[in-house]
């Protein structure tokens, strides 16, 4: 894999689905994301971030959930799917994230450039 673009896809083909509970956003606070995956999310103004912030949720919430789950961040999709990082609603994917691929969106998130969601 030659750039970040290539193993976001890698390692987005490599973290598990679930269903969550309609409605909630109990892992929607604010995250840091690469410049890359940001690059993907809508602008927002500096009033829109504030404002987020200041309730502790995510600038991406909206009233039904998250607006940007297509293209979340790795650590958005990550949550619930690991011990690590387990659903306050006990929610689960069938088979959890396997050790190597938690290992390496992490090692990811360590060695990018991390903005504020």
């Amino acid at each position: 894999m030659n750039n970040n673009r290539e193993i976001i896809a890698y390692l987005r083909e490599r973290i598990p689905t679930f269903e969550c509970v309609p409605g909630c956003h109990d892992c929607c606070g604010p995250v840091t994301t690469s410049s890359e995956e940001m690059s993907r999310l809508p602008v927002k103004t500096d009033a829109e971030h504030d404002a987020a912030l200041d309730e502790y949720n995510c600038v991406h919430l909206g009233p039904n959930g998250c607006n940007v789950y297509e293209e979340r961040p790795l650590i958005c999709r990550v949550f619930g799917t690991t011990p690590n990082m387990p659903c306050p609603n006990s929610c689960r994917p069938k088979e959890m994230i396997d050790s190597k691929t938690e290992r390496q969106i992490h090692h990811f998130i360590r060695n990018t450039r991390q903005v504020l969601v």
